[in-house]
């Protein structure tokens, strides 16, 4: 109805301005283009109001004085030279108006859209969905197309700064509705920049008076209380249709201009002939209120309102002349681009695209002509970033524009000259590739027919059989590894059971079948190596040297089963080696500590991938031997998990009547492993299986005492790290007093790996000073051995002086070695009333097992018994409260070797008597006070030799283990062998003990300490008692 009332309305001004219209040059042509649109119109049965407009506009321009230049079509001024005009033949815009204020706006995120150039834009956003289906079914198809200067995923923006102020104006060619988005061809046209932000909100109410006149309605529908149409204007009043049309005429033509950059909360603008009849718009109230929302660029936008459609006027160009510069700039750009056409495989390879672009470059000499086409084209074809094309958009100036696309252009074509070497490059590579596989496939045919070389499956034959040519294999094995042959040459090369079969004979033909390797059977050899490797060790160089007379007399050599047990760092790793070479044997080493798949030891089936035989098989392909030494290490620490138990799988491996055939589950033949001399190491037995342990041979290596760990120190380990840090012997001198205080205050461990880490340390520090050139040579001595080491760690294993009453000296084992172990007993209820019989108590502290707890309640019962005996009118141990404490309570203690030190610890409580200050005692002791044998005699005689003991008790079935230490050992130590606690008395507290302690207090009370601090092995590791 308001295109009916705009129709009227122009045709009355268009009849009443006839004689004007006629006597302009330009007009009739616009004015029967005009009227002819209207005939036409009438005889199709509908009329487009959208072109009837732009054709009225440009009838108007041409009548009016005033010039308004569009985007397309700019002028160049010409040169002094008179220079032809541009071909002006563009592609046809007469449907498109040259003006149009309001545009929905499509914020792109990636690259802008240059005009004449087409996009494909698809719209999910439901808002911007019905702006977009409103305006395309009121015939409005424009929008403006602006770039995002984020690159957020998000369809609208809420602020104008957030997009780039130029974008261009476009026309929706087609329209694919899918519901929940809009596929949309757009076409761009010219160019466009924001001027402010409109909103659209609802009509305000009817006034009361106008519900009355309702237009007659069809019958079905509900009546709608609402003014009909052609009686609305823009801005929500009712006004006459002709002046609606006028204002619509003035705002097209641009007689009223828009205020730019205003935003309305009712229309969009405010009308031009309300503005001049001294209405104050309400724009303008807004603008004043939100002065804090104006951008720097003067863009205004509301503030959490989303920017659907805003106000947009033409970008005009200016005026440029034609110079030399600008010609050479056209001629390179078209240059640059018909080089990007023909090496860019996306434009080269397509007919259509090829021809159609070769087609606007040669045949169509308008778009030479045409500068800011030009630009367009070649920023199109560019894959720059997209600032650098928004770039080339907002450029008014023609040549700088042309500069900006050429630069692009260049960059295009410098990328499709790499793209077009790299990919000449890899073609020649494949083409190589190609030639010499085809080349090497006809040299196998020409062989083959003339009989110098067989076939894939006939050499692999043949290389199996000749690696067994010198081999004894067993008959079994030999059917085994035929029927694989056979197997082989019947299975396709590229298929996987080929892989695994071939896989399976490499292991097969790999293993040494009956190669064994020449043992040497000379004694004086073997005891030079063993003695130049190791110091001390008797034990396991005679048991070495006797497996070699064994195997001289017999003339064969057989496996045997070792195992060395001992303290960390005393040497049963390295005397391994050291064995192996005085056997001239094959050395394999592989530690089991830790682990928990019996597939690590017995292998896995082929049926897996990446099966592999267990570490046996793999020992004998390595060794190239049947007869080699291998150590499994730290085999008391054995893992067990949910694949099994690896301690159970080495049952087998190790007893000398199984391992004749030992199954691997990998080769799933019988492997003889009798001649295999297998060596375990473990610093305790307790955690090895019984069943295990049976099969072994146990040899235990104790640890070294100081006059070992000096020789060791002088033989091994100073020459060692001098040659490691390339120190001489006349640059260094450690002394004897330096080592002695060395092992005393920093390295009482058992073994000597602590004690070489500071030998090192030490010769460490005098390699620096040497370099320094602090001096020449140094010599290291006690005295000032802290100056390389710092402050002593172990100040003494004594804590007494003089031991108190109810304090006895104990010797404990653990698996560092030996250490003294106090015993220290005290009365609790010291100020309580005199107890009756019977009610006395023991109570335990110290971080004791319950081996020993048990073991104390032991010795106060035979204590009790023993006391009643010898003095029976003493009942302290009857009816007082005893506290029993051992030293070091962060350390856990077990063991039953306590008892006869319990006894003799609460008999001095009860006495008041103190034992022998030069005395320490070990022994387990029955209920009927009978002295038991225990374990670890050698360390524990170390021990007594560092804590400056020169009495020691031991029990009487202890005899034969003392007699077997070295003299160094027993040397200056008075040993009392004990059958039943009363030889324990008469020892400990005998007539010399009383006189020497005759100044002692009441019992119970220490007299004199001494500060001692423990060690970090003995901190961390449980003591045995």
């Amino acid at each position: 109805m308001l295109a009916r009332a705009i129709r009227m309305r122009l045709l009355v001004r268009g009849l009443a301005t006839g004689a004007a219209v006629t006597r302009s040059r330009h007009a009739p042509s616009a004015i029967l283009q005009y009227f002819d649109e209207m005939r036409m119109a009438r005889h199709l049965g509908r009329y487009n109001g959208t072109a009837t407009v732009s054709v009225m506009v440009q009838a108007k321009r041409h009548c009016s004085s005033k010039r308004d230049d569009s985007d397309d079509e700019v002028t160049a001024e010409p040169p002094p030279d008179v220079m032809p005009e541009p071909d002006t033949q563009l592609p046809a815009t007469v449907a498109v108006p040259d003006v149009w204020p309001h545009v929905p706006m499509l914020a792109m995120r990636r690259n802008p859209l240059f005009p004449r150039f087409m996009k494909i834009v698809e719209v999910s956003n439901p808002v911007l969905m019905d702006l977009l289906r409103r305006k395309v079914k009121l015939n409005q198809p424009y929008v403006g197309v602006f770039l995002k200067k984020n690159d957020g995923e998000d369809e609208l923006v809420h602020n104008l700064d957030d997009v780039y102020g130029i974008g261009t104006f476009a026309q929706i060619q087609e329209l694919q509705d899918l519901g929940d988005k809009l596929r949309m061809v757009v076409v761009a046209h010219r160019r466009i920049r924001i001027t402010g932000q409109v909103i659209e909100d609802v009509p305000p109410p009817k006034p009361a008076e106008d519900q009355g006149e309702q237009m007659p309605r069809p019958r079905g529908r509900p009546p709608r209380n609402r003014v009909p149409r052609r009686q609305i204007g823009r801005d929500g009043i009712t006004r006459d249709p002709a002046v609606e049309a006028e204002e619509l005429v003035q705002q097209q033509t641009h007689e009223a201009p828009l205020t730019s950059g205003v935003v309305s909360n009712t229309t969009a603008t405010e009308s031009p002939l309300a503005r001049k009849q001294g209405d104050k718009s309400p724009s303008e109230d807004t603008a004043k209120a939100s002065d804090n929302d104006t951008a720097a660029d003067g863009k205004k936008s509301v503030k959490g309102i989303p920017v659907l459609i805003v106000e947009v006027e033409n970008v005009k160009h200016p005026t440029y002349k034609q110079t030399e510069e600008v010609k050479a700039l056209t001629q390179e750009i078209i240059k640059t681009l018909r080089d990007i056409i023909t090496m860019n495989p996306l434009y080269s390879r397509g007919r259509h695209s090829r021809e159609s672009l070769q087609q606007m470059l040669h045949q169509n000499q308008r778009v030479v002509d045409n500068p800011i086409y030009l630009c367009d084209l070649g920023a199109s074809l560019s894959a720059a970033e997209p600032a650098e094309l928004q770039k080339i958009l907002e450029e008014a100036d023609i040549p700088q524009r042309l500069l900006l696309a050429l630069a692009l252009l260049k960059k295009e074509l410098e990328l499709s000259k790499l793209q077009q070497k790299i990919g000449r490059e890899v073609e020649e590579k494949v083409k190589q590739q190609h030639r010499k596989y085809i080349l090497q496939e006809q040299l196998k045919v020409i062989k083959k027919e003339l009989g110098i070389e067989k076939d894939d499956k006939d050499a692999i034959g043949e290389k199996y059989r000749e690696k067994l040519k010198d081999k004894t294999v067993p008959e079994s094995i030999m059917t085994v590894i035929d029927e694989e042959l056979t197997k082989l040459n019947f299975l396709e090369s590229h298929s996987s059971e080929f892989n695994v079969t071939r896989n399976y004979l490499d292991w097969l033909t790999s293993l040494p079948w009956g190669v064994i390797s020449p043992e040497n059977l000379c004694l004086e050899k073997a005891t030079e190596i063993l003695n130049n490797d190791h110091y001390g060790m008797e034990d396991i160089k005679k048991r070495i040297l006797e497996f070699i007379a064994v195997s001289s007399l017999k003339g064969t050599t057989q496996g045997k089963i070792l195992c060395f047990h001992g303290p960390p760092g005393v040497g049963k790793t390295s005397i391994a080696r050291s064995i192996a070479r005085a056997l001239n044997r094959e050395y394999f080493r592989f530690s089991v500590g830790g682990m928990t798949d019996v597939a690590e030891i017995k292998g896995h089936r082929r049926t897996y991938v990446g099966a592999m035989p267990g570490k046996l098989i793999q020992c004998l392909k390595k060794t190239k031997t049947e007869n080699p030494l291998v150590l499994i290490d730290e085999v008391d620490k054995i893992g067990k998990g949910y694949q099994g138990d690896p301690s159970s799988a080495l049952l087998e491996l190790l007893d000398p009547e199984q391992n004749a055939n030992f199954l691997d589950h990998y080769l799933d033949v019988p492997v003889d492993l009798s001649r295999v001399l297998f060596i375990c190491t473990a610093n305790v037995i307790d955690t090895i299986p019984e069943p295990l342990r049976d099969r072994m041979e146990l040899i235990e290596m104790s640890g070294y005492v100081a006059e070992e760990k000096v020789a060791i120190s002088r033989q091994y380990l100073i020459p060692q790290a001098m040659n490691d840090c390339g120190l001489k012997e006349t640059q260094i001198s450690i002394t004897e007093d330096a080592l002695n205080m060395l092992i005393r205050s920093y390295c009482r461990e058992s073994g000597v790996r602590n004690l070489q880490k500071h030998i090192e340390k030490v010769i460490r520090k005098v390699a620096f000073r040497l370099v320094k050139k602090e001096g020449e040579q140094f010599d290291v001595n006690a005295e000032n051995l802290t100056t390389f080491l710092g402050k002593q760690i172990f100040s003494s294993d004594r804590m007494y002086a003089n031991t108190p009453v109810g304090v006895v000296m104990g010797l404990a084992w653990t698996a560092m070695g030996g250490s003294s172990l106090y015993i220290e007993t005290s009365k609790r209820n010291i100020r309580s009333e005199k107890p009756e019989p019977g009610t006395g108590a023991l109570h335990l502290t110290g971080n004791l097992g319950d081996v020993m707890k048990e073991s104390a309640q032991i010795a106060l019962t035979v204590a009790r018994n023993f006391l009643h005996h010898r003095e029976p009118n003493n009942t302290f141990l009857e009816q007082e409260h005893i506290h029993l404490h051992v030293p070091e309570g962060a350390t856990p203690k077990d063991g039953p070797s306590a008892g006869i030190t319990i006894i003799t610890a609460l008999i001095s409580l009860a006495t008041g008597k103190p034992v022998r200050q030069d005395v320490a005692m070990t022994g387990e002791v029955s209920l009927k006070s009978k002295v038991l044998p225990v374990g670890g005699i050698k360390e524990k005689a170390i021990a007594a030799r560092r804590s400056g003991v020169t009495c020691l008790i031991l029990p009487v079935d202890n005899k034969k283990d003392f007699e077997e230490l070295p003299n160094f050992i027993t040397d200056g130590l008075e040993v009392h062998f004990a059958g039943t606690y009363d030889d324990v008395y008469k020892i400990a507290f005998s007539d010399t003990a009383t006189t020497a302690s005759s100044s002692t207090g009441p019992p119970g009370q220490p007299q004199e300490t001494v500060e001692k601090i423990p060690s970090a092995a003995t901190a961390k590791s449980p003591t045995y008692s």
